[in-house]
């Protein structure tokens, strides 16, 4: 039996281009794509790939939590 499930990505701006990808509730999980679209797929992929993994080996599969994300600025000493 399948179900479907969400889990949160995070898209970071690489200076030189495109995006690096993380997923919180894998922390394994370390992609890129070239664009935000590619990133998404990449993401999309690495976590089903986690997925028939962690089943494989009867590991746990993670349980999709809503990640909260804030700036916080703090001063840097010269």
């Amino acid at each position: 039996m399948t179900r479907a499930q969400s889990y949160t990505i995070t898209l970071r701006p690489e200076p030189e281009g495109g995006f690096t990808v993380l997923v919180p509730a894998f922390p394994e999980i370390v992609s890129f794509g070239e664009t935000e679209a590619e990133a998404s797929v990449m993401a999309k992929e690495a976590i089903e790939l986690s997925l028939e993994h962690r089943i494989a080996e009867g590991m746990e599969v993670p349980v999709p939590q809503d990640t909260m994300v804030r700036k916080v600025t703090v001063l840097v000493p010269a």
